[in-house]
């Protein structure tokens, strides 16, 4: 899975930041670590079992090859976001950091300093100052230690390396295995067959990493295609419910109105007027994002940063 690599500001090895605005993205996980920094909206995020809102000002991070998804509130939620890989750090492969919310285990004074950073990190980043990449490479690993300093964590054991690898991969099959069925009539039973594996230990297995069950995240799929193909705003909505992989446009619209609270045509609509001009729009049964050009983010960086 590496979806999130569609990043137009990548230009070091094994570094990577931008601002994008979200309204969805489903299950992922990378070999890097993030750390995300909520500009505006509040944003919904589910990491494994837990379910969480991280509010506007307040930084995120998730741990290397971490399964995790976003979800907005209300409006779509645009924040800045910060990938180094594990590689560059040293020793950091082996730790897991047992926090989400940095602003928890720090003073105002030291959390507004880990926000200063991560913008004038991301001001060199954008503009390519001279020496930009020593400076940013320097700047993260200090953050980094900042944060192994304040926050909990401890150092995985070889058991534990390979359970997550196990859980990632398996995690990497279920994702495919619906990206390739969903327009069907799709089973757990087929699927806990081709793992080798009882019905219940998948669905549970489902439920732990996914915090849903298998058929809610078959309908997150289809309803995220349906979303896509609406913003395209070229096909009559019946079509795009059979091609979502919903057999009933009653049932559909139904049920589109009770998780949107609006009609597919109330949709269709809000997304072609709601599309930013500015923005590089990425649209999936995965995510919905906007991705900024360099111009763009160097001034959300200066309106957010100030505030």
């Amino acid at each position: 899975m590496n979806e999130l690599e569609i990043i137009e500001h990548r230009q070091i090895k094994g570094f990577s930041i931008f601002i994008n605005t979200v309204d969805y993205r489903t299950a992922h996980f990378h070999p890097e670590w993030e750390l995300i920094w909520v500009l505006d909206q509040a944003l919904a995020v589910t990491c494994g079992q837990t379910k969480f809102v991280v509010r506007p000002g307040e930084v995120v991070i998730f741990n290397p090859n971490e399964p995790h998804e976003f979800h907005k509130i209300k409006e779509c939620a645009t924040f800045l976001c910060l990938q180094i890989s594990a590689n560059i750090l040293p020793a950091s492969e082996q730790c897991v950091l047992e926090a989400r919310l940095p602003h928890e285990y720090m003073t105002e004074d030291e959390f507004q300093k880990l926000r200063q950073k991560m913008a004038s990190v991301t001001e060199a980043y954008l503009k390519r100052t001279e020496n930009y990449a020593l400076y940013c490479m320097g700047e993260s690993c200090l953050m980094m230690y900042q944060l192994f300093s304040m926050l909990p964590h401890h150092r995985m054991t070889a058991e534990e390396r390979a359970g997550i690898e196990r859980r990632n991969a398996r995690l990497n099959r279920v994702i495919q295995y619906v990206d390739s069925h969903y327009t069907d009539k799709i089973r757990l039973a087929d699927l806990a067959e081709q793992e080798g594996c009882s019905m219940t230990h998948l669905s549970h297995f489902i439920r732990n990493t996914m915090n849903q069950t298998f058929q809610e995240y078959v309908n997150t799929v289809r309803f995220n295609r349906a979303c896509e193909l609406m913003a395209e705003g070229k096909r009559k909505m019946i079509d795009i419910c059979m091609e979502a992989g919903f057999s009933d446009y009653r049932y559909f619209a139904k049920a589109f109105r009770q998780r949107f609270d609006m009609t597919p045509e109330e949709y269709s609509r809000f997304a072609a007027k709601n599309q930013l001009e500015s923005a590089v729009v990425h649209r999936s049964i995965h995510s919905m994002e906007q991705f900024y050009s360099t111009e763009e983010s160097l001034k959300l960086l200066e309106k957010y940063s100030s505030m």
